[in-house]
């Protein structure tokens, strides 16, 4: 990973907000495709999801089978239309930028509440991440929590400061290959382990968790409509996620959109299914230990690489896990800055920056954001599935909806943007500190809401300008220029 940073630092021809952000929209399907499902997948992928499934059984699946249904909605439906807004729309490079551009909101409300959002909610995010890696390093290595996270830290933003997205991408590309393999790996060594698939299933029947292989059960109890519902909702949170949609905004051509769409979707297949697997395996593998009382069931992968493994190979396992928390964060980390350096600060009417003086301002801000996500990481919740909950459904809640409606309204203006924005967060945050008790993931409700005031407050404001509308018809005939070519 640091060897891909130093190389795009050092082959880049450019130190440009472009480049820096958004490689130049010169990213090929496949590298984009891959990319964007390894800085979604994250450490949750392989410590969150299992270790739910591994306390209440196959119906926690149904939050994997939201995300695949939801991202390949958003790469059908979003991926194209925003690659050519994007253009359209001042060449936007950023989400924040994006919104401000296709309102023409001048006075910068759109970006200004954006990166309050993004800022708080990614340096949570970020957290989460840090904490995935601080666990696998300390169990891997046998060193300190505190130790362990520093070394994360220091590791992840290195290669996101020294080669910016090209370096980021790149680097996900790489370990989302590694993901995929070892994910795939670790349930059929498990299985192979146990003497094969019928003592696998014989041992899930002497287990004392009714339905635990069964879709429709959650921790032994029939799965409700609630749960279900709340599971699935997931899926709606891609559509306002800025560290993947900025990669539809990166390809280089919009026609490419279906090639990257169906990589992501085997992708996403493969690695959801045979993590459930390896969740449903691992629990009878360590059968006569009690998840939460003799081990961390969010460890279950360490754990079965460890006991299934040699060292050299359970080392390549460990760092699959490494790969899967630090595609992440290097993303956050860098969506996180661009929402300071090219939405506030190269936008000042005050001051002027070059794009080499933002382009390190940035840099800077990557270390300053990951030493508050580390101070959270080491002394904030324990609880790296509730972290990136929380972070999830605030993102998807403010900016899903007006995702959605700035690509398919004409008649969506800046009132509707900003309501939508505002209540989408808000009822995330009023949700989960006072109608927790509902079980409703907190989503749901504020996707519901914020589309809906999005809606109403445009319906009863003045419709956008002719200039707005007239964008929007471009962008939907709009052709990526031949290169070369005048």
């Amino acid at each position: 990973m640091l060897a891909i940073g130093v190389y795009f630092l050092r082959s880049s021809k450019t130190t440009g907000l472009r480049e820096y952000f958004l490689g130049g929209r010169k990213m090929n399907p496949y590298v984009t495709a891959l990319s964007a499902q390894a800085s979604d997948m994250s450490g949750w992928m392989l410590m969150g999801l299992p270790g739910a499934i591994v306390v209440a059984g196959m119906g926690q699946a149904w939050i994997g089978i939201g995300l695949a249904v939801g991202s390949y909605l958003c790469w059908l439906f979003a991926a194209k239309r925003l690659r050519k807004h994007s253009v359209v729309s001042g060449n936007a490079i950023t989400m924040p930028e994006f919104f401000s551009n296709r309102f023409h909101d001048d006075k910068g409300y759109l970006r200004l509440i954006s990166t309050v959002i993004i800022l708080f909610l990614f340096t949570i995010y970020v957290a989460s991440g840090f904490k995935s890696c601080g666990a696998v390093l300390e169990m891997a290595l046998g060193i300190g929590l505190e130790v362990a996270i520093i070394v994360g830290v220091v590791i992840t933003v290195a290669y996101t400061m020294m080669g910016g997205y090209k370096a980021v991408c790149w680097a996900d590309f790489t370990q989302a290959i590694l993901m995929v393999i070892c994910v795939v790996v670790v349930p059929i060594a498990a299985i192979n382990a146990m003497g094969g698939w019928g003592e696998v299933t014989s041992a899930w029947d002497a287990l004392d968790i009714e339905g635990f292989t069964n879709l429709f059960y959650d921790s032994g109890e029939p799965i409700t409509v609630i749960a279900l519902v709340s599971a699935l909702a997931w899926g709606l949170g891609y559509f306002g996620m800025p560290h993947i949609v900025i990669r539809y905004m990166s390809i280089r051509n919009p026609n490419e959109i279906k090639i990257a769409r169906r990589v992501s979707l085997v992708w996403i297949v493969i690695a959801l299914s045979a993590v459930v697997l390896m969740a449903l395996v691992g629990r009878v593998y360590f059968a006569g230990q009690t998840p939460g009382v003799d081990y961390d069931a969010e460890h279950i992968f360490l754990m079965l690489s460890s006991s299934l493994f040699a060292p050299f190979v359970c080392g390549i396992m460990f760092a699959a896990i490494l790969a899967a928390i630090m595609s992440t964060v290097d993303s956050q980390l860098l969506v996180a800055t661009s929402s300071i350096t090219n939405d506030i600060m190269s936008k000042s009417k005050r001051r002027t920056y070059s794009d080499s003086k933002l382009g390190w301002v940035s840099r800077v801000l990557v270390v300053v954001i990951s030493v508050i996500a580390a101070l959270l990481a080491l002394y904030g919740s324990d609880n790296i599935m509730g972290l990136v909950s929380y972070a999830w459904s605030g993102f998807g809640a403010a900016f899903g909806p007006l995702m959605i409606l700035a690509l398919f309204w004409k008649r969506m203006n800046l009132q509707g943007a900003m309501a939508s924005m505002v209540v989408g967060f808000a009822t995330v945050i009023l949700w989960e500190s006072f109608m927790d008790f509902t079980g409703l993931y907190s989503l749901l409700p504020g996707f519901v809401f914020a589309f809906i005031a999005g809606v109403a407050v445009a319906m009863m404001t003045p419709p956008p300008s002719q200039e707005i509308q007239d964008e929007f018809d471009e962008a939907q005939v709009y052709e990526e220029p031949v290169e070369g070519s005048a």
